[in-house]
């Protein structure tokens, strides 16, 4: 066509090499510039995907990971009820001590009052325990998942009835009389009650080690998903500022070179 401009062999070659060069220079620029050496499936498909696949499975554990630690704060709540109920268990065992080591009829009724306020404070806390609409003490299931898929591996956090009623740690009323025998019956209430405490204060802190556990697990899996995705894509940014370099010196070149070759054509130019 006419208005195509021939150019020499040497130029020819000399401006694709240049393009080269050009092109090279863009891409290591956009890898100092992300840090990354496979930013599209362009760069490298097989290395990309399996990039994505980690951190998207990092980020599906990352979200269990906020259940566990809402699982966490549950059990702790339902702890300190426990632990605030029992020392109420111990002070209502003082009472029905006091209340033995006296015969007055009068000093008895006023322990029975004592021990049956304890009583009833038992039965609040057992029902200010909870958390975020869940209560261990109450006797609600929380269930704790740590995979991924939903249901593939969960943890059922059971939890119990700890208010004086006969289906929880079954305290009765007291109305003590001259006799020791309903005092001793709360007496041996209260220490069937301590024992329900213990048993499931154990049950409670053996699946929190499990959630706790499981929760050091997945922040290490997290971050070993993490690594494997950097190593595949990340770029080595000494090498990479190298090949900057050195890519910046063969432009200078080849535009030299260029300039050079260019020589041969404009020599005609002497002729007229």
């Amino acid at each position: 066509m006419a208005n195509q401009i021939s150019l020499t062999s040497g130029m020819r070659s000399n401006l694709l090499s240049l393009q080269s060069t050009s092109t090279q220079i863009s891409q290591t620029q956009n890898r100092l510039s992300t840090g990354k050496k496979v930013n599209s499936p362009l760069d490298n498909p097989t290395n990309y995907f399996a990039a994505q696949s980690h951190m998207q499975r990092a980020d599906d554990l990352g979200a269990r990971k906020d259940g566990m630690a809402e699982a966490v704060q549950m059990a702790k709540a339902a702890d300190a009820g426990i632990k605030a109920i029992t020392s109420l268990i111990e002070s209502a065992k003082g009472v029905a001590q006091a209340a033995l080591a006296t015969t007055s009829t009068t000093d008895r009724g006023t322990y029975a009052a004592t021990f049956n306020t304890l009583r009833t404070q038992i039965d609040n806390i057992a029902k200010d325990s909870g958390y975020r609409g869940t209560n261990l003490l109450g006797g609600d299931t929380q269930t704790v998942e740590f995979a991924p898929t939903t249901g593939n591996s969960t943890l059922d956090i059971k939890g119990f009835n700890a208010s004086t009623a006969t289906t929880g740690l079954n305290i009765s009323s007291a109305t003590w009389t001259a006799t020791n025998s309903t005092i001793e019956d709360s007496s041996k209430e209260l220490e069937g009650a301590m024992n329900k405490l213990r048993s499931e204060s154990s049950k409670l802190s053996s699946n929190l080690s499990v959630v706790t556990t499981r929760q050091d697990f997945t922040n290490s899996m997290i971050n070993e998903l993490k690594t494997g995705a950097d190593n595949l894509t990340l770029a080595d940014m000494n090498e990479e500022g190298a090949n900057m370099l050195m890519l910046q010196t063969q432009q200078n070149l080849g535009v030299t070179s260029l300039s050079m070759a260019s020589q041969a054509a404009q020599a005609v130019m002497r002729l007229f």
